[in-house]
């Protein structure tokens, strides 16, 4: 148990999440998943959690299973050919994962995925959030259109906006 992680989790409530992305950040990223998709048969999710709760931090919930849990609650992996892509921003630890489908991480290797995550959360801590998830949505879109790229039937099969836990 690790009481500074817990207390910086606690002191983190979802309105200073809302305040470091507000509704102009979230219709800009939203706008980036958007226009990434429509050159791929990918689909792109982004979810944005602040602190979490006490239960979950006494288990030592790291943000990578949480990210786990977030990709399958949010059905990202409930796309046609498993090419669903979350980007997890954990904000109080300020971590970032990247879950990948099936589909497409059998064609990314780990290592691909995690220099997205560190160039994102480097770009955090340069205090450009919508920069670095606009450029961490192009890179991934990049990845997928390398492997599944658009045909004339490409369907929207998940939400774009992006969510706060």
């Amino acid at each position: 148990m690790n009481v500074k992680r817990i207390l910086r989790h606690l002191l983190i409530p979802a309105w200073r999440v809302k305040r470091r992305f507000p509704e102009a950040m979230l219709a800009e990223i939203e706008a980036a998943i958007r226009d990434s998709e429509s050159g791929h048969r990918g689909e792109i999710g982004l979810a944005i959690e602040g602190g979490l709760g006490l239960a979950a931090l006494w288990r030592g919930l790291t943000p990578r299973q949480r990210a786990l849990d977030a990709f399958a609650s949010l059905g990202i992996w409930d796309t046609e050919e498993n090419t669903g892509v979350l980007v997890y921003i954990q904000y109080a630890d300020r971590a970032v994962e990247i879950v990948a489908d099936r589909g497409i991480a059998r064609h990314v290797p780990a290592e691909r995925w995690q220099g997205i995550c560190r160039a994102l959360e480097a770009r955090f801590r340069a205090g450009d959030y919508a920069g670095g998830c606009a450029a961490a949505v192009a890179e991934i879109g990049t990845l997928i259109a390398t492997h599944y790229p658009k045909t004339d039937d490409n369907p929207n099969e998940l939400p774009n906006r992006p969510v706060i836990m």
